[in-house]
């Protein structure tokens, strides 16, 4: 019985304490930007506030004109940002422009 009782501790309290799957995307928000400005030439395009569980972080868009690359990041409050996707071809959407007057 103690074995039993022994081993299954021994199993969640090694589970509990490994690291996510996404943490290989995590670093220092500084570290992050820095890769991003001097490998992908990437520049801040937008941002905003996210609320998540109770707890707000910080959501945003890098993007380059020059390769057409983009990340999206997520930083939380404790200063680690997390890349939650990347892409390539990205482009600016052209608002529609509308005509002053009434409709025919």
């Amino acid at each position: 019985m103690f074995k039993r009782l022994f081993a299954t501790a021994l199993a969640f309290g090694m589970a509990a304490t490994a690291p996510p799957a996404f943490a290989q995307n995590c670093a220092e928000r500084e570290h992050v930007i820095t890769k991003l400005q001097d490998s992908y030439a990437e520049e801040l395009a937008f941002g905003g506030l996210q609320k998540s569980r109770g707890a707000q972080s910080v959501m945003e868009v890098w993007t380059s004109k020059e390769t057409g690359s983009y990340t999206v990041l997520v930083t939380q409050a404790n200063g680690i940002s997390c890349i939650v996707a990347v892409g390539t071809d990205f482009f600016e959407a052209i608002p529609k422009i509308k005509v002053e007057g009434t409709p025919s």
